[in-house]
This record gives C-alpha cells, structure tokens and sequence, in this order.
C-alpha cells in the first residue's frame, strides 16, 4: 500500500491558493481524509506477499484533497477485500465494465471515458494525488462511467469481482523493475493472467503498453504462452497504438528520447479453449 496515503496533507481551507500543496501537522491517528480514500483498505487481513507496486511520496494540491473530499463517498472505491461487489450497483448501470491497473494522474482515463461513455472504467491506484486529481477531472468533465479504486489490484480481482464480470483489462506504463533481481515485481506474469483470466469475459481485450523492450517483450512472451489468451495480431507480435489509447505526456516524453513504446493487445479465448 502506498506510503504516500499517510504522509501529513489535509483538505484546504479558504486560506489556501487553487493548486497550492495542502500540509498541516495532523494528531496521531487522525485519518487523512476523513471522507476519502483509507490509508490501507484491506489491512493485515490477507498474507503479505510480493507486490508490483512500490510507495510513491507525494503532496496533494487544494484541488485534488477537495476532490477526495467532495467525490470518494461517491465514486471511490477502497479495496478491503471483504465483500464482493456489484459492479452495476457501483456504477448505476449494466454497461461493460473495463479494469484499468495504474493510472498515474488520470488524464489519459478521463480522455478514454469522455471518448466511450458507454464503457465503464474502474481505475485502480495507489497514487493519493492520482486519485484526486482523476476525480477532479471526472467531475469536472461529466464523466459518470468513472469509478476510482484504491488500493491492490490483485485482491480486488480475487476477492471482490464475479467470475465473467470484466470485458476488459488496460495495463499501460506499469512498473518495469528494469534490475534482473526485481522481476519477479512485474505485474505482467503467469499467475496474474490465470487470476484476470477468470474475472474477463470471454471475448474480453486485454491491453498492455510499455516503453521498456525487455518488458514488452516478456509480456508477449507470457500472453502467448498462457491458454487463456490469443493474440488479436494475425502475426503474433505487437500491435500498433489503437486510437482509443491517448498519447499521454509520459509517452510523449519518452518517444521525444527515443524509446520505442509497445502495445499488446490479446483477447480472452472462450473458456472450453482453456487447456
């Protein structure tokens, strides 16, 4: 869980300028957002184990604590783990629901739920300010097909989602842990894609993208390898960036060094076709 949930910030007051950083020195034990997003959801009740995630410290602005405030009663999510949930109820209607694991700042989410309001989009993070500030654009915006989920992707899809309740799964710019030694954080492996497997429909896309080739190519390594899969490219290689899937600034940043940036995009195969 993301140490950045504990660090000392508060919701602004009228004192302080739009964008500004929120801190204040909070007493022991007193929640950060009392309204928003826990500071670790599912506590000890599941087994520690390696996680694809690291803790990232960082302020949140005035705007982005007011959203947390004002919106995480309404369409935040905080993954106890404890109840499986109904992913109708959540968003108010029965249209598909795409999973989004990691989602920075949000812009490029806010983008793609403007771009399809027929599809929904539970976006899970660990990022406080991400999640502010992806709710401060969906309400911004008018983007009711937006759900933002707090904390580990991985036990919201065992413990809390149906089997066949997903029709899509985006991972874009995960953590590549580059060294030899930290590989096994990739979140891209054979154990993830059986848990995803189980909770996407068939027909489902799953569509990863990465600026780190070594990455790029053990996830199509994987995806290839796993039954559960096939690639949507006749070739069985990488696929060009689909016009759904903005250029975010982070991509822009680094297509402006010269890195190459892979997308792969595999659909769930009916389940007779798992072996």
């Amino acid at each position: 869980m993301s140490d950045s949930l504990n660090t000392p910030d508060a919701p602004p007051s009228a004192s302080h300028t739009p964008g500004a950083s929120v801190r204040h020195t909070r007493a022991k034990g007193e929640p950060r957002f009392p309204d928003g997003p826990r500071a670790d959801p599912a506590g000890s009740h599941f087994e520690r184990r390696i996680r694809s995630f690291q803790p990232r410290r960082s302020r949140v602005t005035a705007g982005q604590a007011d959203a947390l405030q004002r919106l995480w009663p309404k369409w935040g999510l905080d993954i106890d783990g404890q109840r499986v949930i109904d992913l109708g109820e959540l968003f108010g209607n029965d249209r598909p629901v795409v999973l989004e694991i990691g989602f920075g700042m949000g812009e490029a989410t806010a983008q793609m739920a403007a771009g399809d309001p027929d599809t929904n989009i539970l976006a899970v993070d660990v990022h406080t300010p991400g999640q502010g500030n992806l709710l401060n654009l969906a309400d911004r915006n008018g983007l009711p097909n937006v759900r933002v989920g707090n904390g580990d992707a991985i036990i919201l899809l065992r413990e809390m989602l149906r089997p066949d309740a997903l029709d899509g799964l985006r991972v874009y710019f995960p953590d590549p842990w580059p060294k030899k030694r930290h590989h096994k954080r990739r979140l891209i492996q054979p154990e993830f894609l059986t848990l995803a497997a189980t909770r996407l429909r068939p027909g489902a896309i799953v569509h990863c993208a990465t600026d780190w080739e070594p990455y790029a190519e053990q996830m199509l390594e994987v995806l290839t390898a796993h039954p559960g899969f096939e690639n949507t490219r006749p070739d069985g290689g990488f696929a060009p960036r689909p016009e759904f899937r903005p250029l975010t600034r982070f991509e822009g940043q680094g297509l402006d060094k010269g890195h190459v940036v892979h997308d792969l995009l595999f659909r769930r195969v009916p389940h007779s076709q798992d072996r």
